[in-house]
């Protein structure tokens, strides 16, 4: 942000105009940064409310350990195609897979990088998807179309990927799951059956399309009455909880459970504001131009697949997130390819699964944050690197000159 802001100012803008420009940029992620902050809470509120311990005691009776990563991959796959949103597929299902992976011994890197794999799956091709619909209007296209290409380019990469997580999930694990792990749930959690309701809120209301934003309060608020009523929690403590997150009493399951809170998004908020707050500079300036026509004469010695593909990991790198890193890539390459069609397919191949392979982008350091997945899981997130991958295989032509 400090190098933009430098440059800002080499090109006559003054202090005023840029404070403007930084702040209309951060105004941009409010909604997101909002957004964070529930996810942060419900995730600590399933945890205590027992949502979660249900869910693990529930599944591990009858999961075999050695397809665990492969099953994990498929559940947020299908959870992020019904519901459209990775973030919200990372704070629901991914973090159910990853406490079932925990209870069944499943290094956290391998469970992280299926569970990456899966939530973005979904988030490129589901109809409810905002990264769906964010190309289908840069692009000026039929989403529907656009779903219809983005399955047939997927189904083998999605076949190799799940090759992949069978063949190694099941050579790293040995785990047998014993009675003790089961019923530790049972003895710290009153498991009744209803406090699976504020996770079966967040699949129903999405399958509805409520808007996320109070999907997740709904779910809060029938996690505050299941904290109270089924597990006997003041409200003093649901308050702390929601802030600090939630720590099991049990020892044993501290490794497994705990976790989330408004604590646990600071720096994935910071990673946004930080980001947003150069949006305004690249918007008010000619930074790009330079940049276009350099990715020009790329894809007339290359081809226009890979021009883009080049393209999307440096905006990726930049924006630090998903949205602004399509938004930018479309904008360096929208005159490469006539076809509109064409160009959605690329940029759904490209950018909007490469974004969450950057480190520090928010698009994966947001999932791994919130499941609890070390950072190096991205090298484990096979569908997301073998999709452009066989992009780059398969698509050689050239823009026109």
């Amino acid at each position: 942000m400090l190098i933009f802001v430098i440059y800002a100012f080499i090109k006559g803008n003054n202090p005023k105009r840029i404070g403007s420009m930084i702040l209309n940029g951060v105004k941009s992620a409010k909604t997101i940064l909002i957004v964070f902050g529930l996810i942060g809470i419900l995730t600590a509120l399933w945890r205590a409310g027992g949502t979660i311990p249900f869910l693990i005691y529930h599944s591990i009776r009858f999961i075999r350990p050695d397809f665990f990563v492969l099953y994990a991959f498929i559940l947020c796959s299908m959870v992020s195609i019904l519901t459209g949103t990775s973030f919200g597929t990372a704070s629901t299902m991914g973090v159910v897979c990853m406490s079932i992976g925990l209870a069944l011994g499943i290094d956290p890197f391998l469970t992280g990088g299926a569970i990456l794999s899966g939530v973005f799956f979904g988030d490129r091709c589901s109809a409810i998807s905002s990264s769906a619909l964010l190309v289908s209007e840069l692009t000026q296209t039929n989403l529907f179309i656009n779903i219809k290409n983005m399955l047939k380019t997927t189904m083998v990469p999605l076949l190799i990927t799940m090759i992949v997580y069978a063949v190694t999930g099941h050579i790293n694990s040995t785990t047998v799951v014993s009675s003790e792990s089961v019923f530790i749930y049972s003895d710290s959690f009153n498991l009744y059956w209803w406090v699976s309701i504020p996770a079966a809120l967040v699949i129903l209301l999405s399958l509805f399309k409520f808007k996320v934003k109070r999907t997740l309060i709904i779910s809060i608020i029938a996690s505050v009455f299941v904290c109270i009523y089924a597990q006997k929690i003041s409200v003093p403590e649901i308050i702390s909880i929601a802030i600090m997150g939630y720590e099991a009493e049990n020892p044993t399951l501290g490794p497994i459970i705990n976790g989330g809170g408004l604590v646990s998004m600071v720096r994935s908020a910071s990673i946004v504001g930080i980001s947003s707050s150069y949006f305004g500079i690249f918007r008010n300036t000619e930074i790009l131009l330079e940049i276009k026509r350099w990715i020009r004469n790329l894809s007339l010695r290359t081809t226009s697949f890979f021009a883009i593909f080049l393209s999307s990991i440096l905006m990726s790198a930049v924006s630090c997130n998903q949205t602004l890193a399509t938004m930018l890539t479309f904008e360096l390459n929208d005159d490469l390819v006539p076809d509109r069609y064409k160009l959605a397919i690329y940029l759904e191949n490209t950018v909007i699964v490469i974004a969450p392979l950057i480190p520090w982008s928010i698009a994966g350091a947001f999932p791994l944050t919130t499941v609890g997945a070390p950072a190096s899981s991205i090298l484990y997130a096979v569908y997301l690197y073998i999709l452009p991958l066989y992009g780059l295989l398969t698509e050689r032509d050239k823009p026109n000159s």
